[in-house]
């Protein structure tokens, strides 16, 4: 059976952590391939302002360009309103039928899950990969999840990614400042901020 990854995030901008996390989650898990899904409009970041959808798309594409094993979909992109995981996940089961789904994304955001749409359904049609920066307190994922009946716990899954200790806000702080952002992202995902003058 195939093994599929999907990689979900708002990617504003995606850098070396999101690279390094599907890497390793693929070689983990032996995934056949990843799939880096740029968020549309994600319910959770309504307070913030977020880079325009085909700006963070083309980043994405940008820095998954040199991996034999790594997409990008616009699944998330092109679909109106927000984008709800479950969706998303039952989208893919459409497109690759018989095949096992793994949907990676940070430890912070699998800490919500709970408040997510559909919850119960969305465990019973992939597996989660939380990744973590390391020095995470797990204990805060276990506690938060203890609601979640056994069956269902074990669909989610926690990895240490070192390099998680980047994040998309510290980078577009540091854009904002005019500090450098240099081995933190892809040199074109660098070039691309830069020459658009994104973050500034």
């Amino acid at each position: 059976m195939h093994r599929i990854g999907m990689m979900g995030g708002t990617f504003d901008p995606i850098h070396y952590g999101h690279l390094v996390a599907a890497e390793g989650a693929r070689h983990r898990f032996q995934l056949d391939k990843v799939i880096f899904i740029p968020a549309g409009h994600p319910p959770h970041k309504s307070g913030r302002q977020i880079t325009g959808a085909h700006h963070r798309w083309i980043m994405t594409e940008l820095a998954v360009a040199s991996n034999a094993y790594f997409d990008t979909s616009t699944l998330e992109v092109d679909r109106p309103g927000y984008s709800y995981t479950i969706d998303t996940v039952g989208e893919m089961r459409r497109l690759y039928p018989g095949t096992e789904l793994f949907f990676i994304t940070g430890a912070d955001a699998v800490l919500e899950i709970l408040g997510w749409k559909q919850v119960d359904e969305l465990l019973s049609m992939c597996h989660f990969i939380a990744a973590t920066r390391p020095g995470y307190p797990l204990g805060n994922l276990k506690r938060r999840l203890a609601g979640i009946a056994a069956d269902q716990i074990r669909q989610i899954t926690s990895m240490e990614v070192p390099a998680l200790a980047i994040s998309s806000t510290d980078i577009r702080r540091r854009v904002g400042e005019g500090r450098p952002i240099k081995y933190l992202l892809p040199e074109p995902v660098e070039s691309y901020i830069l020459n658009r003058g994104l973050y500034r």
